[in-house]
């Protein structure tokens, strides 16, 4: 079967907060939306780590300090401190350290989280294309940035600068809704201007990079909302990871992933750090068992027949769907299949 949810790492009936060493958690979707913690979220992240796990917070927003994201946890009722927080900025500024010389100036098209990043790193932040910068950065700047930093990027990258961006999600999680992230932000500079960006955050390897240099992670589990970013980018680094559906992933995204954004484990929310999930068993007509629930693809669509926790449904549906869809997205019809699970 080609990768589908698995229930243990070992066999066993622990826990993934007693088989991986660290959680390598996404903020947006997983943690917090809006501001505003995500239900279960803080009593089960505390959970794990007084049991011994290591909480990372991994995040491709590089809009904040890894200080300011430390105090926001904090205040949420999750101690964190500036250590235990990697951000793109943070990639994005090593990367850019690599290439240029110290003391370089970087043309910021962002908020402070790029700012201190650079300075960490020995570069120069400057605002105006006019400054003399030898690159250009940008990443998420917030709702409050003005049209006229993205004319400053087309300015310095029309004269040859290089271009770096710390991210290319597209939209970003927030209390009324989704709204458009750095990547819709980077759209613009890249039509404008046809070049294209050197690129650090979540799938890339740069941020994979960043993350295990900075936490020492042996065993780590990625947790994320996000299968192009989250997922993809465990993929990458051939770690597990463990889906939660507290994000942007709907279940019929989930079943239509191709190999690379299939999680390990999938759950309704961070609880799912705390148990050991239910087996997923193939039978002999070919369909998947978990649960009470057993899926099968049966000519155009998917079936699921049975009953149980809705969660078990899913997962069987997983293994079916990917099993069907091979190297490829799965793009068989489940909607009638969701539809009895309430998704």
């Amino acid at each position: 079967m080609s990768r589908s949810v698995r229930t243990r790492p070992d066999g066993s009936g622990r826990g993934l907060n007693e088989a991986y060493d660290t959680a390598l958690l996404d903020l947006d979707g997983v943690v917090y939306a809006g501001g505003n913690a995500i239900a279960h979220a803080v009593d089960s992240l505390a959970t794990a780590r007084d049991g011994g796990m290591h909480l990372a917070y991994v995040t491709n927003n590089a809009l904040r300090t890894p200080d300011a994201v430390a105090a926001h946890l904090t205040e949420l009722g999750i101690p964190t401190g500036a250590e235990d927080v990697i951000t793109s900025a943070q990639a994005v500024a090593r990367l850019i350290a690599e290439q240029l010389p110290s003391g370089a100036r970087v043309l910021v098209i962002g908020g402070e989280g790029l700012r201190v990043a650079l300075r960490e790193r020995g570069l120069e932040p400057v605002e105006s294309a006019e400054d003399d910068p030898a690159a250009v950065v940008q990443g998420f700047g917030g709702p409050e940035l003005p049209w006229g930093r993205f004319a400053e990027a087309c300015y310095a990258i029309a004269r040859g600068v290089p271009w770096y961006a710390s991210n290319t999600d597209l939209t970003i999680p927030g209390a009324r809704g989704i709204a458009p992230g750095n990547g819709a932000a980077v759209e613009v500079v890249r039509i404008a201007t046809g070049a294209e960006p050197q690129v650090t955050g979540k799938p890339l390897p740069p941020m994979h990079r960043e993350t295990i240099l900075r936490t020492g992670a042996r065993r780590p589990l990625v947790v994320g909302d996000r299968l192009d970013t989250d997922i993809e980018g465990a993929f990458n680094g051939e770690v597990d990871s463990l889906l939660v559906l507290t994000g942007v992933t709907d279940g019929a995204q989930l079943l239509a992933a191709p190999p690379q954004h299939r999680p390990t484990y999938v759950d309704a929310d961070l609880r799912g750090l705390l148990t050991g999930q239910p087996e997923v068993m193939g039978d002999a007509e070919g369909g998947f068992r978990c649960g009470g629930w057993t899926a099968t693809a049966a000519g155009e669509r998917l079936e699921l027949d049975g009953e149980g926790a809705v969660l078990d449904g899913l997962r069987a549906l997983c293994a079916a769907a990917w099993t069907a869809g091979g190297e490829r997205g799965c793009g068989l019809d489940s909607g009638k299949a969701l539809a009895r699970l309430g998704l």
